[in-house]
C-alpha cells in the first residue's frame, strides 16, 4: 500500500513539475515530503507575504520585497515553477505614481478564475492604513501582466489571503482595513463576486450584540457541509477570530475569538478535498515562531498535526493551497530574508498534539 501511495504521489506531482516528483520523500512517513528557498539568492534584502497559485503550467509564487517592509522601493516580485525548479524572481509592480513619487506595494494575491485570467492584487501606499487596492491581469500565467488598475474606492481586493469559489460560482475575498486612529481599529469584511471578478460587493459581518468588537485583519474562508462557510484570521487579542456564514456569504455573524493563539500574526487555511480544514499558524501569543500546521474536521476542534518552523526568527505569512493532484503547498515567510516553500501530503496529516477545542 506504501509503494502504491508512493508511485500515485510522483505521478500527481509530475502533472504539475515533473522534475519536482524526484525530488520529494514519497517513501517516507513525514508529512513534509520537500522543503526549499523559492529563490536561491534573493534579489531584495527583505521579502514578505507570500502568496502562491496552480495554473496549467505550473505553480506561481509572488510577494514584497525591497530594502524593508514599507520602504519606497518595495515592489511585488513573481517567481514560476518550471521544470521542478523556481525561476529567478523578476519584479511585476511596483507602487510608482504620475507625479514621481513612489510609495511601497503590500500584500500581493494571486488568484485564477474560470476564464483562465491569473489575477494579482496588491497594495500601494505609505502604509496599512492608507494604501489602496490594485489588480492586474495576465492571461499567460504570469508571464506578461496588463497595466495595474487602481480598485475602486471602498474596496481593497483580498487583502493576504486567497479568495474562494463557491459550487454556484460565487467568489468570496476576506478582506479588511485598518484605521488611522493612534490605535488602529481592525475591521473585517468580505467582497462577494457573482460575475467572476468582474464586479464587486462588499459585506461586513454582523456587530457583536455585548460587549467592544474585536479587532481583526486577514480572514481566510472555509467550507463546510450544507453551504456553511467559516473565515478565520489574526487578531491582536492572543487567539485567533472565526466568524460564521450560512448563505453563501451574504451575511456573516459576529467575529468570536476561537482557542488557537496568535500572536499578531498573518495564518492562512484551506479546504481540503476530503472534507477536513487545514490551517497554518504561529502556535504562540507572543512570538512568530513555531510555524505550525493543523487539521480539522468541524473547523472547532484543531489537531496539530506537523511543525515546519520551531527555531528562533520569524516565520510568518503563510500562504496554502491544494493542488490538482491532492499534494498541500505552503509558502510563508522565513526570517524576513527569504520566502520558503513546502510541500506536504495530506494523507501523512493524522494525529499529532492534542487537539484545541
Amino acid at each position: 500500500m506504501r509503494v502504491r501511495r508512493a508511485m500515485s504521489l510522483i505521478v500527481g506531482l509530475s502533472a504539475i513539475a515533473p522534475a519536482l516528483a524526484q525530488r520529494v520523500d514519497s517513501a517516507g512517513s513525514s508529512p513534509i515530503l520537500l522543503a526549499e528557498f523559492i529563490a536561491d539568492h534573493p534579489p531584495t534584502a527583505s521579502a514578505h507575504a507570500s502568496t502562491i497559485v496552480e495554473t496549467p503550467t505550473g505553480l506561481v509564487a509572488a510577494w514584497f520585497g525591497g530594502t524593508r517592509e514599507g520602504a519606497p522601493d518595495v515592489g511585488i516580485w513573481i517567481a514560476h515553477m518550471a521544470g521542478g525548479k523556481w525561476t529567478a524572481p523578476i519584479e511585476v509592480a511596483n507602487g510608482m505614481q504620475g507625479d514621481g513619487a513612489r510609495f511601497p506595494c503590500w500584500n500581493p494575491v494571486l488568484f485564477r478564475t474560470a476564464d483562465a485570467v491569473l489575477h494579482l492584487f496588491y497594495k500601494v501606499g505609505p502604509s496599512p492604513s492608507r494604501w489602496w487596492g490594485m489588480h492586474v491581469e495576465s492571461r499567460d500565467d504570469g508571464r506578461t501582466w496588463a497595466a495595474a488598475a487602481r480598485l475602486p474606492d471602498g474596496l481593497i481586493g483580498p487583502v493576504k489571503n486567497k479568495p474562494v469559489v463557491l459550487p454556484n460560482g460565487t467568489i468570496i475575498a476576506g478582506s479588511s482595513t485598518e484605521s488611522s486612529d493612534a490605535v488602529p481599529a481592525w475591521r473585517v469584511h468580505f467582497e462577494i463576486s457573482h460575475d467572476n471578478a468582474h464586479t464587486w460587493a462588499r459585506v461586513v459581518p454582523s456587530a457583536p450584540t455585548n460587549g467592544p468588537e474585536i479587532d481583526a485583519i486577514q480572514p481566510s474562508v472555509l467550507r463546510h457541509p450544507g453551504g456553511v462557510l467559516q473565515a478565520v484570521g489574526r487578531t491582536r487579542s492572543g487567539r485567533l477570530f472565526e466568524t460564521w456564514s450560512s448563505d453563501d456569504g451574504s451575511s456573516w455573524g459576529p467575529l468570536t475569538l476561537t482557542s488557537l493563539p496568535n500572536p499578531n500574526a498573518g495564518t492562512d487555511a484551506v479546504t481540503l478535498r476530503d472534507g477536513r480544514q487545514l490551517l497554518v499558524y504561529n502556535h504562540s501569543t507572543t512570538a512568530r515562531t513555531p510555524l505550525n500546521v493543523a487539521v480539522s474536521r468541524d473547523g472547532k476542534v484543531w489537531n496539530t498535526v506537523a511543525v515546519l518552523e520551531d527555531g528562533p526568527g520569524e516565520y510568518s505569512y503563510p500562504a496554502v493551497i491544494q493542488t490538482r493532484d491532492g499534494i498541500v503547498h505552503i509558502t510563508y515567510t522565513w526570517r524576513r530574508e527569504r520566502i520558503k516553500h513546502v510541500v506536504l501530503d495530506p494523507a501523512r496529516l493524522r494525529g499529532g498534539g492534542p487537539p484545541f477545542h
